[in-house]
């Protein structure tokens, strides 16, 4: 029968697996599946499977409960293999991978930054220190510019953005590597300038907190950073 894989963990982990349903519409009790030092956490695989909230609300609390009681590969929403017998293959082949990737990994959570800042602020502040944007605009609205202009300003505006919104991206994110063993920027969405995930280590993770307030401090009100986390590490797997 197919089953459905949570995560993969050391064979020591304790894998308190009680009280935890599986996904489906009748969800089926966990269990794991063992392969020399490596463990899967699987359950059997419903038919039909989505990505409905219950389900994926399932799949995330079984990752925070293996996460609590130690270090995990969390695999995404969805992954579903033959049958016992082939996940235990794949822990077998892939025994030096996962096991490199636990150690990487050991002791670590995901925090997930994303930023978006206020255009019209932005777009004051381009005006205001760029003499060129100022003129054009100021011709644009005094009528005296060519029919071309418009196009020009807004081409000049998003350069100007790109370009400022690049640098505080990397800012944002050199003031914060420090405190991460590792770092991976995604492509960002919607009116969001940055998408971006750190593996903090425990140890590191309030003095990681405190400078991430600290930079929002600074970087005022028109700027707006939002944090998640701690999270199982799916960016880092």
């Amino acid at each position: 029968m197919a089953v459905y894989i949570y995560s993969v963990t050391g064979k020591q982990h304790p894998l308190r697996l009680d009280g935890l349903r599986g996904v489906g519409e009748e969800p089926c009790g966990l269990r794991a599946v063992t392969a020399g030092a490596l463990s899967a956490v699987v359950s059997d695989a419903p038919d039909n499977l989505r990505p409905k909230r219950r389900d994926i609300g399932a799949h995330q609390e079984v990752q925070e409960r293996l996460m609590a009681d130690g270090t995990i590969l969390p695999l995404r929403f969805g992954l579903v293999a033959e049958d016992d017998d082939s996940v235990r293959a794949a822990l077998e082949e892939r025994a030096d991978e996962y096991t490199e990737r636990l150690r990487a990994l050991e002791g670590c959570s995901e925090y997930h930054l994303k930023a978006t800042q206020d255009e019209d602020s932005l777009l004051r502040q381009i005006l205001e220190e760029s003499s060129a944007a100022r003129e054009l605009n100021d011709a644009i609205r005094a009528g005296t510019a060519d029919v071309g202009a418009p196009v020009r300003l807004g081409e000049m505006v998003a350069r100007e953005v790109q370009a400022r919104q690049e640098a505080l991206a990397t800012g944002v994110v050199e003031a914060l590597r420090p405190f991460a063993r590792d770092v991976d920027s995604t492509q960002p969405t919607g009116e969001d300038f940055l998408s971006v995930s750190f593996l903090v280590p425990e140890d590191q993770e309030e003095a990681f907190l405190t400078t991430e307030l600290s930079v929002a401090h600074q970087l005022g009100d028109d700027l707006d950073l939002r944090l998640h986390g701690p999270l199982p590490p799916y960016s880092f797997v």
